[in-house]
């Protein structure tokens, strides 16, 4: 793989995030949208995160968007306001090429740099390679939920994995 760039993601990015996205929707658990996303959407989505003042980065390899991860609100009371939940994902043909944990650390440090005190990540169970990588990251598993979505005709676990951003 090229030499790899993290940068801000930029409305240019959309198409190249829904190559990266769109699978997951398609083939897995590990989201629970089931109908494909549009560069249209996707550009509209990047413009509602950054307009809420979050951040979102983007793996630039070469010229080529290898991964992205973004943070959001995590709930809408005024109490949560200092945690966030966290997304990330990488291409296919990225993974365990060492830009995950990067990437994350760079949306982690803007987040701590930004004042907030909790990261949250959801998982979508079983998918040991996100926990694994969530607690390679020094998340730690906060809680479980069962059976609280259904895709591809079954019934699917969600667990909460937290990082303390500050202490």
């Amino acid at each position: 793989m090229s030499a790899v760039t993290l940068r801000h993601v930029a409305p240019a990015d959309a198409d190249a995030i829904c190559a990266i996205y769109n699978p997951h929707v398609r083939d897995t658990i590990v989201t629970f949208e089931d109908v494909p996303v549009a560069p249209a959407q996707m550009a509209e989505r990047i413009a509602q995160v950054q307009g809420a003042g979050y951040p979102w980065w983007v793996a630039d390899a070469g010229g080529r968007i290898a991964g992205y991860a973004y943070a959001a609100r995590w709930r809408s009371r005024a109490a949560y306001d200092p945690t966030v939940e966290t997304t990330i994902y990488v291409a296919a043909d990225a993974q365990r090429g060492g830009i995950g944990v990067p990437l994350y650390e760079a949306l982690l440090g803007e987040l701590a740099d930004r004042g907030y005190h909790v990261a949250l990540g959801c998982i979508a169970l079983p998918n040991p390679a996100s926990v694994a990588f969530h607690e390679r990251c020094s998340f730690v598993k906060v809680a479980h939920h069962a059976e609280v979505g259904r895709k591809f005709g079954r019934w699917i676990d969600v667990g909460f994995w937290q990082r303390m951003l500050q202490r």
